[in-house]
């Protein structure tokens, strides 16, 4: 009996592009130094959530050492989290 593989073929370019528009994370770390208030401040200024989004993010973040704050595209995040650094923030851009 002869079997066909009908699995898709898969695309590198595809996947990539997928990755770049979509595939990635700002993941905020937990620190000593900056207060809640400034965490909420900047997370509503730079991640357009409201106040108790904002507020949700801080506590995970606080409890659990980490946490995937705003996901998207590499090039909507980069700027994001380069400014969420800029402000004394521990963020990193992460593949999801």
């Amino acid at each position: 009996m002869l079997m066909v593989n009908s699995s898709p073929k898969i695309n590198p370019e595809a996947v990539e592009e997928t990755l770049l528009d979509s595939g990635w994370q700002i993941v905020l770390y937990n620190d000593e130094v900056n207060s809640f208030d400034w965490v909420i401040v900047n997370l509503m200024k730079y991640c357009d959530h409201n106040r108790l989004q904002a507020e949700q993010c801080a506590w995970f973040v606080h409890n659990n050492g980490k946490y995937a704050v705003k996901n998207g595209g590499y090039d909507d995040l980069e700027p994001v989290c380069t400014a969420l650094c800029e402000k004394g923030l521990s963020a990193q851009l992460e593949v999801q």
